[in-house]
């Protein structure tokens, strides 16, 4: 049996490999793209300008402007490294390969996780070295130890699997509604907002701090973020069980959503 557990995953480490190889042929557009993000973060790094002076202080809940310049430069480069998953389930489900999808000897939800996995990674590197430079240009090269870079990945991989696992289910939904996109908006805004792309979540107001850290927003962006510009070892084994737990739950509540909506497809005769 535990040869056979081998073999499973082996395939679909394969298909990770594979996205990652095929996308690495466009790197340079992906790059191209992602300039976008240099005019996003000179803009926040006017923004945070002006807060700064205007407070006349330091630090803002702890953080200083250059930590919360780092902070936007990896919270935007975990967010904009995700693929349009939601639109690429909804095309299979409208036109039918999706049964084509269920005759393959590999999970649909496990097959759409490491092709998810491989093409985020890629982009989020790009989008990172982009941001990068900028960080760079301004506050000048800081070498990060090997713990808090071996921490960041771990947070990372937790990161990515949380944002699969909710756009998944959020995508599955095109086995009961014509169009998901409208789902996948309120989503991205809730993702933006309350799992703390904009702002750390100890900038929120104690109310909307609260609400926020008992959702599975924080893991994505928030926690990756932290990580990379304040890394403390209790606090990053806290976030580490709490993504956990989340990914537990969101993977299981996407198999559950894959079930019923390939129930609902063999009975209407897909």
């Amino acid at each position: 049996m535990s040869w056979s557990w081998v073999g499973k995953a082996s395939k679909y480490t394969a298909v990770g490999r594979i996205t990652v190889r095929s996308h690495l042929a466009y790197v340079a557009d992906f790059a191209f793209r992602s300039l976008f993000l240099l005019l996003i973060l000179y803009i926040f790094m006017q923004v945070w300008t002006v807060t700064f002076e205007g407070e006349g202080t330091d630090r803002i809940e702890g953080y200083t402007y250059k930590q919360i310049i780092w902070y936007l430069i990896v919270a935007e480069s975990v967010i904009l490294a995700f693929p349009k998953l939601v639109a690429k389930i909804e095309t299979e489900v409208k036109n039918g390969d999706v049964g084509y999808q269920l005759l393959r000897p590999i999970h649909y939800v496990l097959y759409h996780y490491s092709a998810f996995m491989g093409e985020a990674l890629i982009r989020f590197m790009v989008n990172l070295a982009i941001g990068s430079m900028l960080g760079i240009a301004v506050f000048g090269w800081s070498t990060p130890s090997l713990v808090s870079l071996a921490a960041l990945a771990v947070v990372l991989l937790g990161a990515f699997t949380i944002q699969y696992a909710m756009n998944m289910m959020v995508a599955l939904c095109a086995f009961w509604v014509e169009e998901t996109r409208g789902l996948d908006f309120v989503y991205s805004k809730l993702l933006f907002t309350i799992g703390g792309m904009l702002l750390p979540l100890e900038m929120f107001p104690g109310a909307l701090q609260t609400i926020s850290g008992w959702l599975p927003f924080q893991g994505i962006a928030y926690f990756t973020a932290k990580t990379a510009v304040r890394f403390e070892a209790a606090e990053w084994i806290r976030m580490i069980g709490i993504q956990l737990i989340w990914i537990v739950v969101l993977m299981a509540g996407a198999f559950a959503v894959y079930r019923k909506g390939v129930k609902k497809l063999h009975v209407n005769g897909g």
